[in-house]
């Protein structure tokens, strides 16, 4: 890479990290019932949303679009249940698995190059719309980070009335 794509890469890359870090603020506290319960109608709950965050985010965009890691891309099809997290698993394991996946996702971005061409396409049927860049994958996993970092605002407000602006 360049040391204009480095720049650009780096702070793409802190971007991330601050929404990341405003997701794990959010449920931070939470107790393990708060953090399963669902509270809008859709059903999703705070776990989920971070299950989802690393299974049809992280994992998927980096590990699978970015690098084309097989193992990963034959897991896709199984995401489906990202957003439902097993009474077994504790909340814990989940927001650890978001930190790893994480840091996986961060040494696919550190090894590729801004501009290198997706290794895999994980929606052929509409090529309308399509990324084509590991620039376009990260300005496409901030803007949907950033957009359930505020789903969790929302509910997490509801559950205990904790705002992220405000009480942090």
């Amino acid at each position: 890479m360049t040391a204009v794509a480095d720049a650009e890469i780096t702070a793409l890359l802190r971007c991330l990290q601050v929404q990341r870090d405003h997701v794990l603020g959010t449920v931070e506290g939470l107790g393990e019932e708060a953090l399963r319960r669902p509270v809008l109608p859709s059903g999703w709950s705070c776990l989920g949303m971070v299950q989802h965050l690393t299974l049809s985010v992280e994992r998927l965009w980096f590990r699978a679009v970015v690098a084309g890691d097989p193992e990963v891309i034959d897991l896709v099809g199984s995401q489906d249940s990202a957003w439902q997290v097993a009474s077994a698993v504790p909340a814990a394991d989940v927001l650890d698995g978001y930190r790893y996946e994480a840091s996986l996702a961060d040494a696919v971005i550190a090894a590729s190059s801004a501009d290198a061409d997706l290794v895999w396409w994980p929606f052929p049927e509409s090529e309308e719309w399509r990324l084509h860049s590991l620039r376009d994958v990260l300005l496409h996993v901030i803007t949907e980070t950033a957009c359930h970092a505020g789903h969790l605002d929302a509910v997490r407000e509801l559950i205990d009335g904790r705002r992220w602006l405000v009480n942090t």
